[in-house]
């Protein structure tokens, strides 16, 4: 007898599972829960509940084991929701929303028909062990699409970044906007982790592409973040629209190259670091300034390296002895002296003479102190 009526009750699955009213209210449960899912064509819900209902009763005749076709309707279900930009969350609404109505109808017609409540309770664990099955095969795929189309999306925005900024054709620089104008930042970057760190800081204050661009992080942002000192050297050039990039990206390498040689740290614009690229480029001038300059000073001294440091954080600070004294954690007077030493030692005044030459004057001293400085010890 209890046989008999386990078989009246899978009969009862088969015959309402494959009602067309069935279906269509449990099509419609699941819209109704999901807005996302409501937002598309209805025939498309109606092609997966149908595969999923149709898988459903399939595994129910073959001892509650999914066959391979439900299995790969479960997998088709959860890719197309991913590829459709529905959440995996959105969806799950949609699919257990569809999975309760259906549930709750064959329970009221089992019921109705006076199947005993054991059956009942058993046909229903058999349906949540088969649905919970093809909900781990629906996630699975889902999640597999969705890495699959931010890979290919994230390698088609770098591919495009490339070409833009090594000044090759672009007709359509997706995702960025033609019409906008664009900071081009540098960095010498390579280590994924950390750019991707960076990535997240350098777009948060506007919308942006971010890449590893010759093996080395650059963004190209519609306004520049404000970072802490204690980030690697970041160099900013001017906002210009996506067309006119290359050439202000080939700049931005060279001066970070300056940069980075200086030991410069944090976000600078290009205008920040000019006269350090443009000297750093030519150290045989620099040369020829030192040997000029500071022709009294003995690289081997640690002394004397001391009083050109001062010097040069002097120059800095605009000459000024106190914000320079600050600086180098020493007392206004020491200052003073150290570059009276100087003054005695390399026969020059560090000041500038008031015949209208300050400018190339205090400059020639910054460069020839600098190139002395990196030079050996």
């Amino acid at each position: 007898m209890e046989e008999r009526e386990s078989d009246r009750f899978l009969r009862l699955l088969m015959e309402r599972g494959t009602d067309p009213e069935i279906l269509e209210s449990t099509v419609k449960a699941a819209r109704t829960k999901s807005d996302l899912v409501a937002a598309l064509p209805e025939e498309e819900t109606r092609r997966h509940t149908r595969a999923l209902i149709g898988g459903i009763l399939a595994a129910l005749e073959n001892g509650g084991v999914p066959g391979d076709d439900v299995l790969k309707a479960a997998e088709g279900l959860g890719s197309d929701r991913a590829r459709q930009g529905v959440p995996v969350a959105a969806f799950l609404d949609g699919f257990q929303a569809g999975r309760t109505h259906l549930v709750r109808l064959l329970i009221d017609e089992g019921r109705r028909l006076e199947v005993p409540d054991d059956l009942l309770l058993d046909g229903v664990t058999r349906i949540d062990e088969i649905t919970t099955a093809l909900v781990h095969r629906m996630v699975h795929a889902h999640r597999v699409a969705e890495l699959d189309m931010a890979r290919t999306t994230r390698e088609g925005h770098a591919q495009m970044l490339r070409q833009l900024l090594h000044g090759e054709a672009v007709p359509v620089p997706a995702p960025l906007d033609p019409n906008l104008a664009y900071h081009c930042v540098v960095s010498d970057v390579s280590d994924p982790a950390v750019a991707g760190r960076l990535e997240g800081a350098l777009t948060s204050s506007g919308p942006g592409l971010c890449g590893l661009v010759d093996g080395r992080l650059v963004a190209l942002v519609t306004r520049l973040p404000r970072l802490g000192a204690d980030v690697p050297l970041l160099v900013a050039a001017p906002a210009v629209p996506p067309s006119e990039i290359a050439p202000l990206y080939a700049l931005g390498r060279r001066v970070l190259r300056a940069g980075e040689r200086a030991g410069v740290k944090g976000l600078r614009s290009l205008a920040d670091l000019a006269l350090l690229t443009v000297t750093g480029e030519e150290p045989d001038l620099g040369g020829l300034l030192a040997a000029r300059l500071l022709s009294g000073l003995s690289p081997d001294d640690a002394f004397h390296r001391e009083l050109a440091e001062t010097a040069l954080v002097c120059l800095d600070h605009a000459g000024r002895i106190e914000p320079t004294a600050a600086a180098l954690h020493v007392h206004g007077n020491t200052v003073k002296y150290r570059l009276r030493r100087l003054q005695e030692l390399t026969g020059r005044p560090l000041a500038a003479p008031a015949d209208g030459s300050a400018v190339a004057y205090s400059a020639h001293w910054w460069w020839a102190l600098r190139h002395w400085l990196d030079g050996p010890s």
